[in-house]
């Protein structure tokens, strides 16, 4: 099993930035690819941006040029780093991954339990 926890949630202000951190544990073997979603009070969840080993990013056109996607893989953790804050980005954001665990093998899609994130205007 992974467990993956969320850091880096708040308050802040239109325009201001914040990065959010993922680190996943467990019996990993390899993240082949993580990625953060977002869901909105009301509305269904979304994807982020997802950044897959060897391959490279990508973003939803909504946060393109304002959000950056990256991983460290010695410590398999993925962080999101959002800048130009708005109030439509007020949303629960999500890490996801999809990993390889040992004892017994297997691949899964992973989700933690999300960090809020709240602009105000």
């Amino acid at each position: 099993q992974v467990q993956l926890v969320e850091s880096g949630g708040g308050l802040v202000q239109t325009g201001e930035s914040l990065r959010l951190s993922c680190v996943a544990s467990g019996n990993i073997i390899e993240v082949v690819n993580m990625a953060w979603y977002r869901q909105a009070s009301g509305k269904q969840r979304e994807l982020v941006a997802s950044i897959t080993r060897g391959v490279g990013t990508t973003y939803a056109d909504s946060v393109k040029g304002r959000f950056t996607i990256s991983r460290d893989d010695a410590e398999n953790t993925a962080y999101l780093q959002m800048n130009s804050l708005k109030p439509e980005d007020t949303a629960d954001y999500y890490c996801n991954a999809d990993a390889t665990t040992r004892s017994p093998w297997s691949r899964k899609i992973y989700w933690g339990h999300g960090t809020r994130v709240t602009v105000s205007s």
